[in-house]
């Protein structure tokens, strides 16, 4: 033990902060750059490296985030000696060599030895959720060692996947769902896939996945049909009305009594429950709602000689609701060709889930085909579908659900951007009490200020990637626990495809290789070189045109 312990002491430590230790290595001559400890290469000093602090027979486990050297004043020799220093975040105490508890109960003092973490130390990290089989990369400091999450808490605590282009955002998701479907084959995800990253037909026609086709179940947003009988009365005015009209205020409480009214009439079994509401999932007509916004509009009292009460204020809507109902782009939603009866929402919500036929864990719902203005609308009915399917799901605490939502700055912005508040309201709902009814909320984003501040604050886990924009930083840092803020200062150093997690479902903060995933998603980036040395001398443009005008993405 003795000699193990000689070969690990790498300094002592010579200050002490409640959130950070700072100490001082060995001199030179005393101790090596890099040690090897159980047959593994150890680079001494390391950030992002583990160190144990031993003092009165306790071991705390310390996380290494900045290393420099001072040089001190010259020696009776003329030479100017050299003291090299660390920081450290103190992460937990390591009982028995067998448990990690996170916190610091024992606090050391100046002069505790600072030894390099062994093996059989960050073995114990992980213990406990090794037996989940949630393997999600490597130890960037250890390879050989594993990075298991405790899944409960990491999907029902909700989760934000943060970085910046090119940091391999799309890359984690694809790892994170195929291990996680590995693991608990019975998982109920829905993907909210904007870009057409994780389904996409390749240059012949052929459909490809990051997903195996026995794991997942693809679905064109436009096939899925959300169709706008089933939208909030939130949602409509949002897809319908312009705020800035002078008459908006009046169109908003008109269209309130028109579609309430035109809800009962069309079911007439339900007129005499008393709960039927604005919002209830039931079918009316488009063409009865746009008549009724008509004939309000054009109203005329005494034979023509006085104006009605309404008269004039609707035209603005009308134009707006015609000019939609002619888009062919809108028909998934104003023109449904199979969801044209309150019945039609049994299958809808099966399909949704994964219950269609074939049943499969994760469902991938591409946004990518319709028009971008309308695709916060289609979120926000998807996310109000996900908590309300759970809400009144008897079985929700063994059937929760996870909907994750990619490029979520682009739907789910901040309060101060009035865009999208149906949508950020859903999803906020989501993340404030979802928890509750088995309803988990993964978001994915580039920028991350630009996000609902109550989404993330309402995420108990963080996976922060490669992020080098100051405002991403700063606004990351304010979000994670003040203990753990020292570790924003590694992102900018991260490679793709490279992490730190923290949050309740990782024993600590870990800084980790997340595992590639296979089948890739369909996310790397133009080859320029490779595109302008040896790419095609001309280009079909007439096939292009026809897409174009097909709007066929893929």
């Amino acid at each position: 033990m003795q000699q193990a312990e000689a070969t690990t002491l790498i300094g002592h430590l010579t200050e002490i902060h409640g959130d950070h230790w700072i100490a001082t290595l060995l001199p030179e001559g005393q101790h090596r750059h890099v040690l090897r400890v159980e047959g593994e290469k150890i680079l001494v000093g390391q950030p992002g490296s583990y160190v144990v602090v031993k003092h009165h027979g306790y071991q705390l486990l310390g996380l290494v985030t900045r290393t420099w050297q001072d040089e001190l004043p010259p020696a009776p020799t003329g030479s100017r000696p050299i003291r090299r220093r660390v920081a450290l975040i103190p992460l937990g105490e390591i009982v028995d060599n067998t448990r990690f508890d996170r916190g610091v109960n024992h606090f050391p003092t100046t002069g505790s030895e600072v030894h390099v973490a062994e093996p059989r130390h960050l073995t114990t990290l992980f213990a406990r959720h090794r037996a989940n089989g949630l393997e999600l990369g490597r130890l960037t400091a250890r390879p050989d060692l594993g990075v298991y999450l405790d899944p409960s808490p990491l999907f029902g605590r909700h989760l934000a996947i943060l970085g910046q282009s090119g940091s391999g955002k799309s890359w984690t998701v694809a790892s994170l769902i195929q291990n996680t479907v590995k693991a608990m084959p019975r998982a109920h995800i829905v993907l909210l896939d904007l870009h057409g990253e994780y389904c996409w037909k390749d240059e012949n026609g052929v459909m490809n996945s990051a997903f195996p086709e026995s794991m997942m179940r693809y679905v064109d947003a436009r096939e899925l049909e959300i169709p706008y009988w089933l939208l909030s009365y939130e949602s409509l005015v949002e897809l319908l009305i312009d705020r800035t009209d002078p008459n908006a205020p009046v169109q908003i409480a008109f269209l309130r009594d028109v579609v309430y009214e035109l809800r009962r009439e069309a079911n007439p079994e339900l007129k005499g429950v008393e709960r039927l509401s604005v919002d209830s999932p039931v079918y009316f007509s488009l063409e009865d709602l746009y008549r009724m916004f008509k004939e309000a509009n054009e109203l005329v009292l005494d034979f023509g000689r006085e104006k009605g009460p309404l008269f004039g204020q609707f035209t603005e809507f009308l134009v707006k609701l015609q000019s939609r109902l002619n888009d062919t782009r809108y028909d998934f939603l104003f023109r449904p060709k199979n969801r044209n009866d309150s019945d039609s929402l049994e299958d809808l919500i099966r399909d949704f889930v994964g219950l269609g036929e074939p049943k499969r864990p994760v469902t991938i719902i591409d946004l990518s085909p319709i028009p971008a203005d309308v695709r916060p609308t289609v979120s926000a009915q998807i996310a109000r579908l996900a908590f309300e399917f759970n809400f009144w799901n008897p079985e929700r605490r063994r059937f929760p659900l996870l909907l994750v939502c990619e490029e979520a700055h682009a739907y789910i912005p901040r309060a101060s951007d009035k865009r999208h508040e149906s949508t950020r309201r859903a999803m906020e709902r989501i993340a404030k009490e979802g928890r509750k009814y088995g309803v988990g909320l993964a978001v994915v984003s580039q920028r991350p200020h630009e996000l609902s501040e109550t989404v993330l604050s309402q995420c108990g886990n963080y996976i922060c990637m490669r992020i080098t924009n100051p405002d991403d930083q700063d606004y990351v840092r304010e979000l994670v626990p003040e203990g753990e803020r020292n570790l924003m200062d590694l992102l900018t150093t991260l490679r793709r495809g490279e992490a730190i997690v923290m949050g309740e479902a990782a024993p600590l903060p870990t800084r980790f290789l997340v595992h590639r995933p296979n089948p890739e998603p369909n996310s790397n980036d133009a080859d320029f070189q490779d595109g302008w040395a040896n790419g095609p001398e001309d280009l079909d443009v007439m096939n292009i045109v026809e897409r174009w005008r097909r709007q066929e993405h893929h």
